[in-house]
């Protein structure tokens, strides 16, 4: 009876993995689309006085109120990620994978906080931002969204398919995924609006994956 036990959460931990990387990747993508709606690029005085909208205040508000809960599922996600891998992780990618994993969810903090000061400066309530305001809270914002946290983004998704690869955990066609991803986060969402979506569908495809390996498991090991 005692060895069955350590042996069963073995099994069963990984399964963490799957649930909750669905609700990250749920959460960070209707985060990316409320903050595109809500704050689009551009510098002009029309852009600034388009914010008086009541629909885009919302779409600001609510995206930022979305953040902690996905870095909550996403630390999750993380940990039960390493658990998925196993003891025979690499010390150095599983360093990497942990280092990054942590930066994009401090960034990600950052770019919510700096997203929720453009309507803050708004005075009296409902008006448009200063065009200076205005300018410096998107730039802020979309700095630290697209340049720096998607770039961590990056290291995260390519230091997983490279332990996929290695320890053999993931299939050739998601790593092969993975390094697709790798690179447009690394090189394109800076440039490509919307491009940074990849990383949250990524995710889900890796959760779907883990949770249909863990249904296999779980209907082929015996009670």
């Amino acid at each position: 009876m005692q060895r069955n036990g350590p042996d069963r959460r073995a099994l069963e931990t990984p399964r963490a993995a799957g649930p909750a990387g669905v609700v990250f990747a749920l959460l960070l993508a209707a985060t990316i689309v409320l903050l595109r709606l809500g704050i689009p690029e551009g510098t002009d005085a029309a852009g600034a006085e388009g914010f008086t909208d009541s629909t885009r205040r919302d779409a600001v508000r609510a995206a930022p109120a979305l953040i902690p809960f996905a870095g909550i599922f996403f630390l999750w996600f993380l940990g039960a990620l390493r658990a998925h891998v196993g003891d025979v992780e690499d010390r150095f990618l599983a360093t990497v994978l942990l280092g990054s994993g942590l930066v994009f969810t401090a960034t990600l903090f950052g770019a919510a906080a700096s997203a929720t000061a453009v309507p803050a400066v708004a005075h009296p309530a409902g008006s448009a931002p200063s065009l200076t305001t205005w300018d410096f809270g998107r730039h802020f914002a979309y700095t630290l969204l697209m340049d720096y946290a998607m770039r961590m983004a990056a290291v995260f998704v390519s230091s997983m398919s490279v332990i996929g690869t290695r320890m053999g955990v993931l299939p050739r066609w998601l790593t092969a995924v993975g390094a697709v991803t790798a690179l447009l986060l690394l090189f394109v969402s800076s440039h490509v609006p919307w491009a940074e979506l990849v990383f949250p569908a990524w995710s889900l495809l890796l959760s779907v994956h883990i949770l249909l390996v863990g249904g296999r498991r779980r209907r082929v090991t015996p009670a």
